[in-house]
């Protein structure tokens, strides 16, 4: 199966932003500061998800010894 880079990144950031605005939203209350923290977990989920690139399993194996990646 193979899923791109793109729905990828979006599944991280989503689970990235509801998981800090969950916590954010314990008290009550939605500060700014919480929604500034809240953007920065998306987008840099976002963007951290979406540059690593999919490598498939059985090419992860294959790594010559001594020679690194």
């Amino acid at each position: 199966m193979k899923i791109s880079s793109a729905a990828k990144a979006f599944v991280a950031a989503l689970a990235a932003g509801a998981s800090v605005a969950a916590t954010a939203v314990q008290d009550g209350v939605f500060t700014t500061g919480e929604t500034v923290t809240t953007v920065l977990a998306v987008l840099g989920a976002l963007g951290i998800t979406y540059a690593v690139p999919n490598r498939p399993a059985a090419e992860a194996d294959r790594v010559t010894p001594g020679r690194g990646l």
